[in-house]
């Protein structure tokens, strides 16, 4: 959290108070006091002004100034896409429901990470807006704006000085981008203003000693934990603070009311890193670090982090990911300058503890994140600008708190002063501003991070992503997808993608060597099963052991719908497998009820069915419900009505379908074939094979089709006779040449 100065004991008398401190902590030795008689008494309190400072209602221009200058600093941001994991922590379909928000809670697994709250936050958001990003980047900077409004009532409460500029900085500074311009970092905004809003609660309790405010701060404690648990450093920052402010920790007032909140928090925090290294990943050889090797690794964070809030420069998505080596001695030099920083400040401590309780709590924060503990993304890198969240105020406080004395020091008008007041602010913001267009969208984002961070394979990988999903961009992603298998020979993921392109691309020789080493490197990798199996489907002769390999993705993953769904395609091949077939549809369609192309092939396997036509037209219903504007789904549609005789409704389907895709030369025929049914629709029909032969000159069914309908009208004898002539030109055919013999004939 933060600290600076130390809280001042005041001596009020006739309206004015004395302090018998220096700048930066109480004096050593107690201060004598004379008594005084009757009313003119002197009276000593600790925080005088506290009750008036923190009343937010007397600032309210203030803090609506943090909220409009946050705002304006994330403006680039706001109609940001969604990035990288968003998907998987936004709610899904199948958590939609109340009984996904049961699940929320109460099924581990069901979300990305165990984070209750932040979960039904986004069920909450996602019922308010939907799938309109606008919204969820709303959210997290107004949970932003309202942290820092929370920094300035606690040092407020603290009676430090600067507590606008701390304010205003934490708002504003650059390092604090990630955590609010990332829909998924909702996490630290929200647990952030449960963990400030439960520290000034609890500061309020420790004045006051009512049991109501300390109630009301444990439950914002515990829900700063449910949202994410890195706030479990909540009670070590208080008792840090207490420190600072006393000289020393009482076991009855200081101690004692916080040792429910040291076990919560402790909990919480074993909890998660289980959750981290057996349902996240967070194991394995990316992990196996000596104690040694994290004590290196824990001072050179250190410095990072302090080097980044001192100098914001060079940000980015991904930074590159160290190389801890016990036998370089230059690595001793960054705990060796943590703990002579600590020792030097434990000195100065002797008349000046806030500097040492900045420190501790800054550092404090921070332990989970150290690399005492694996967390994912230790497997790319050992730092994230969101990991120091609410740890960099630990420095924040205490820097605006010293540059606030400062200025006071400055012999300088009013106007002078609040200029160099909102010149800090300004700078940051303007860094803040450039930072958060990072963000706009994913493809700027990376080609930002590889800017900055050439060598971030992971950064590749999820390039290549995102280029996969761009019309013609698949040649691009490949190339991304081989840069971050090179770089990263044992990251299974880049093998898989690599592989599930080149099957894409039609290469699928190429695609199986690199499914088979993400399969080596990951033998249970469900994915690359599945995507191996795909590949093998598209080479003849290879469809039993496609088959061999998506029901091994299942055995591994039981509702991995895409798996079903290729299997179903597999099964389709073998004319006897078709009931199969449908029960694999079927079960994609169960675990992924959006899953359109499943409801597609589905329909078209019921519609060869005896009976099954009712059935087939509610699937192609069921896929146009999901895509309304989907071209294939009207066409689906309106092929199954077509067939059942509801020749209109058909008819309407294929013109729907023309009109999202106006050059489907098979829309174009078959909508000619349902006119060719309808009475009075000659001519519309020999317009639409027309229409379908100059999209697609080689349909030998569509020159056949307008070859009779030709026939039928007066005088374009003909006509049909080259149509007849231009399908021989291109097949020979016996027959056609039979019917063009009885033309010539009529003809004479």
């Amino acid at each position: 959290m933060f600290v600076c100065p130390q809280s001042r004991y005041r001596i009020l008398d006739e309206g004015r108070a004395k302090s018998d401190v220096d700048a930066m902590g109480v004096r050593q030795g107690k201060a004598k006091l004379r008594p005084a008689a009757g009313p003119d008494r002197r009276r000593i309190s600790p925080q005088p002004a506290a009750d008036s400072a923190t009343n937010p209602l007397r600032h309210a221009g203030a803090y609506a100034l943090i909220f409009c200058a946050t705002l304006v600093a994330y403006l680039p941001a706001l109609r940001g896409s969604l990035l990288w994991d968003d998907y998987g922590h936004l709610t899904r379909p199948d958590l939609q429901s109340l009984h996904g928000l049961w699940r929320i809670w109460f099924d581990l697994g069901a979300t990305q990470q165990y984070y209750p709250l932040l979960h039904s936050a986004f069920w909450m958001e996602h019922r308010l807006w939907g799938d309109a990003v606008l919204g969820y980047h709303l959210t997290n900077v107004l949970l932003h704006a309202a942290s820092a409004c929370l920094v300035v009532m606690i040092v407020r409460r603290l009676a430090l000085p600067g507590a606008w500029l701390a304010g205003l900085v934490f708002a504003l500074h650059p390092v604090c981008v990630e955590s609010v311009a990332w829909i998924s970092e909702q996490k630290s905004t929200l647990s952030g203003v449960f963990y400030l809003a439960a520290a000034l609660a609890y500061l309020h309790f420790d004045r006051s000693r009512r049991a109501s405010q300390y109630w009301l701060a444990l439950g914002l404690f515990v829900l700063a934990l449910l949202s994410k648990t890195v706030t479990a450093t909540l009670p070590a920052a208080l008792l840090v603070i207490f420190w600072w402010q006393r000289g020393r920790i009482a076991w009855k007032r200081d101690l004692l009311p916080l040792v429910p909140w040291l076990a919560l928090g402790a909990s919480a925090g074993l909890f998660t890193a289980w959750v981290e290294r057996t349902l996240i990943g967070a194991e394995g050889a990316d992990f196996t670090l000596t104690l040694l090797q994290r004590c290196l690794l824990a001072g050179r964070v250190i410095c990072f982090y302090a080097g980044k809030l001192f100098w914001p420069v060079n940000l980015t998505f991904f930074y590159p990911h160290w190389t801890v080596d016990s036998g370089e001695w230059r690595q001793y030099l960054f705990p060796a300058a943590v703990l002579a920083l600590a020792v030097g400040l434990a000195l100065v401590a002797r008349r000046h503890r806030g500097p040492l309780a900045g420190f501790l709590i800054f550092a404090g924060t921070l332990f989970p994140v150290l690399g005492f503990f694996n967390v994912y993304p230790f497997r790319f890198s050992y730092v994230a600008d969101h990991f120091q969240y609410l740890a960099c105020l630990g420095i924040v406080v205490p820097v605006s708190a010293a540059l606030a004395m400062a200025a006071r020091r400055i012999p300088a008008g009013k106007l002078p002063r609040i200029a160099m007041a909102a010149l800090l602010p300004a700078l940051l913001g303007s860094l803040t501003w450039a930072q958060s267009g990072m963000y706009r969208d994913v493809e700027t984002l990376y080609t930002e991070t590889l800017a900055r961070n050439p060598g971030s394979w992971l950064a590749h990988n999820n390039l290549g992503d995102t280029l996969h999903l761009m019309p013609g961009r698949l040649a691009d992603a490949i190339a991304e997808y081989r840069m971050a298998a090179s770089l990263a020979p044992g990251f299974e993921k880049a093998h898989n993608n690599l592989g599930n392109a080149l099957t894409e691309a039609g290469r699928p020789q190429e695609a199986i060597p690199e499914l088979e080493t993400a399969l080596r490197i990951k033998p249970r990798y469900a994915e690359a099963h599945n995507n191996l199996g795909d590949a093998l489907a598209q080479m003849p002769g290879n469809l039993p052991a496609a088959m061999d390999e998506f029901q091994t993705a299942l055995r591994i993953k039981p509702d991995f719908a895409e798996a079903h769904y290729n299997l179903g395609n597999a099964l389709a091949q073998i004319p006897e497998r078709m009931p199969d077939a449908i029960a694999q549809f079927q079960e994609a369609i169960r675990i992924r009820p959006d899953y359109l192309a499943a409801h597609a092939n589905l329909g078209g396997m019921l519609a060869q069915t005896p009976g099954g036509l009712p059935a087939a037209i509610a699937e192609f219903q069921a896929a146009l419900r999901i895509a309304p504007h989907s071209a294939e789904a009207h066409y689906n549609l309106g092929s199954a009505l077509r067939l059942q005789g509801r020749l209109a409704d058909a008819i309407a389907e294929y013109q729907a379908a023309l009109r999202i895709e106006p050059d489907s030369a098979n829309a174009h025929y078959n909508l000619a074939n349902a006119l060719l049914q309808m009475p009075g629709r000659l001519p519309d029909a020999v317009a639409e094979y027309r229409e379908a032969l100059r999209l697609d000159p080689g349909n030998l069914d569509a020159h056949y089709n307008l070859a009779n309908a030709l026939a039928q009208i007066p005088g374009r004898l003909p006509d049909a006779i080259a149509e007849y002539q231009a399908i021989l030109r291109i097949r020979p055919d016996p027959q056609i040449e039979h019917l063009l013999d009885r033309l010539r004939a009529r003809q004479k």
